[in-house]
């Protein structure tokens, strides 16, 4: 299925979601949910299928954890103040605002993980930059919900290890 014909079937689940996500941002954000999902719809392009609505969320999810860290990176190029900052994670999810600096962190050290264990890397993708819920992870990875929340508490304890070495 294409974005288009997508779109309309997780239009409000997925500006509930961002909405949830811009929510736990830092004040002053000019990015509303509206133009967050608007955004990532335009970053997936018209042109790619998906085979289904969970591969579509995926994709939104991911797309719309590229527009936050770049928008993060683009005020931090403008500032260019304060070296590596540590991102701490919370033991039920990841909800608090943080700053820039933290959002770049996180999104290199969810990068280095990606390359050694993809799955729980997506979950954290999901569960951060997507705010979906360790059940609705688990259905659209398609694994059991403990097979999910194991991925979850390595994927918490691997970042936290990283993210205090940055």
């Amino acid at each position: 299925m294409t974005p288009e014909e997508l779109l309309p079937q997780v239009y409000d689940q997925l500006r509930k979601l961002a909405a949830a996500k811009l929510a736990t941002e830092r004040p002053g954000q000019t990015l509303d949910a509206t133009a967050l999902v608007h955004e990532a719809f335009l970053k997936l392009g018209g042109e790619r299928d998906f085979a289904s609505r969970s591969d579509y969320l995926q994709a939104a999810a991911q797309a719309m954890r590229r527009i936050l860290v770049d928008r993060a990176r683009a005020r931090n190029a403008a500032k260019r103040g304060g070296g590596g900052q540590q991102v701490e994670l919370e033991s039920i999810h990841l909800c608090t605002p943080i700053s820039d600096h933290e959002i770049e962190a996180l999104d290199e050290a969810l990068a280095r993980l990606a390359t050694t264990h993809p799955q729980p890397a997506q979950l954290v993708q999901l569960r951060y930059f997507g705010s979906l819920k360790l059940a609705e992870c688990a259905e659209v990875l398609g694994v059991s919900p403990r097979t999910a929340d194991t991925w979850w508490a390595y994927a918490r304890a691997w970042l936290a290890v990283e993210l205090k070495d940055s």
